[in-house]
């Protein structure tokens, strides 16, 4: 008997898998001319299921669904305990099953996502609210929604519009190893439509490791010098590293017309986004550090302000698509001050995760 019931429920899925693809074609047929399309699939003598459509968008996330796996679970949920709640996550792209104790606290979070995630975040009475998305680890402060996001790429520096290495300078720096890296608090603040306010602050992280492994910034009272270290030693990694605190201020056209920030791991349909805008930061730290082998692996470190400036500040180009996003950071100012060291403006790029 057990047998018969699991072929029955083999031909069930395949009839609604074959039912599902019919709907899909018939839904994306008719979107344009019904706001609102419902389509109810009948299954075996009492069973049916119901699909309502109100935004065409979502045709295209049904795509990325595994329907087979949802009615797999479904069937045997029902089979151990004669019912199951589906919840669908709309931002993951996910089909689960949840118990009935958990039914009430979805409705609430599927309520949150359709609120938020387009722009209906100007509802009066709800300036000065305060929530949690726990699904997607944002926070809501009135009309903005506050996300933790980092920076995650390299670096690297320019001599008069040049790089150092084109002239073979000891201070030429590798591009592979000369990480930056950056955590910020950012919040995404609606202006208008398609177009936010991106402002926040964060640590950042420059590490500017010398293609010439023997290379050293040596100060003294009139500025700083590179020079090679000349100890008879096998030289294995020499660089610079700078810590700042910063601020941004991010003016962000976003076609897809999303109140929320993106990330990576979130799906964010086909939209492209782009932003410019200045930020500036203060320096908290900064050290070199020369690593050689002299029967055995020794390390110089150095602590100093080595004539850097206190400040930086520059412009930052952001560009995403879908769910990804891509940053550019110059210094405008240089890195050392005027007179105290070469003239070298730095920059970064990468990846916002």
């Amino acid at each position: 008997m057990k047998n018969v019931d699991k072929t029955s429920n083999r031909m069930t899925l395949r009839k609604i898998l074959m039912l599902l693809g019919v709907c899909g074609i018939a839904l994306t047929a008719n979107a344009q001319e019904q706001k609102n399309d419902t389509v109810k699939v009948a299954l075996a003598k009492t069973s049916q299921v119901i699909f309502t459509i109100k935004d065409r968008s979502d045709l295209e996330i049904l795509k990325h669904y595994d329907f087979q796996q949802m009615f797999n679970d479904i069937i045997q949920r029902l089979e151990k305990d004669g019912v199951a709640i589906v919840a669908v996550d709309s931002a993951a792209n996910t089909v689960t099953l949840a118990d009935e104790s958990t039914k009430e606290d979805w409705s609430t979070r599927e309520n949150e996502d359709d609120d938020s995630d387009r722009h209906d975040d100007d509802d009066d009475g709800e300036s000065d609210h305060e929530e949690w998305d726990w699904n997607h680890g944002y926070r809501r402060w009135g009309k903005s929604w506050q996300s933790f996001n980092f920076d995650l790429g390299t670096n690297n520096w320019l001599s008069s519009g040049k790089f150092p290495d084109s002239n073979n300078e000891i201070y030429a720096v590798r591009p592979w190893g000369s990480w930056y890296l950056a955590l910020n608090s950012t919040q995404r603040s609606r202006i208008g439509k398609n177009f936010f306010l991106e402002w926040g602050g964060g640590i950042s992280w420059y590490s500017f490791k010398f293609q010439n492994d023997a290379a050293m910034l040596v100060k003294n009272d009139d500025g700083v010098v590179f020079m090679e270290d000349t100890r008879d030693v096998n030289h294995i990694k020499s660089k610079l590293s700078v810590t700042y605190l910063n601020v941004s201020l991010i003016p962000v056209i976003d076609f897809g017309d999303r109140s929320r920030r993106p990330r990576v791991w979130n799906n964010y349909g086909n939209s492209f986004r782009i932003g410019l805008g200045p930020y500036v930061g203060y320096r908290i730290s900064s050290r070199t550090k020369l690593v050689y082998n002299d029967d055995g692996r020794e390390k110089d470190k150095n602590r100093d302000g080595f004539y850097l400036n206190n400040l930086r500040y520059g412009a930052r180009l952001q560009l995403g698509f879908r769910a990804t996003d891509f940053f550019f950071n110059y210094d405008m100012n240089e890195l050392f001050a005027s007179g105290k060291g070469p003239k070298l403006n730095a920059f970064s790029f990468g990846v916002i995760f």
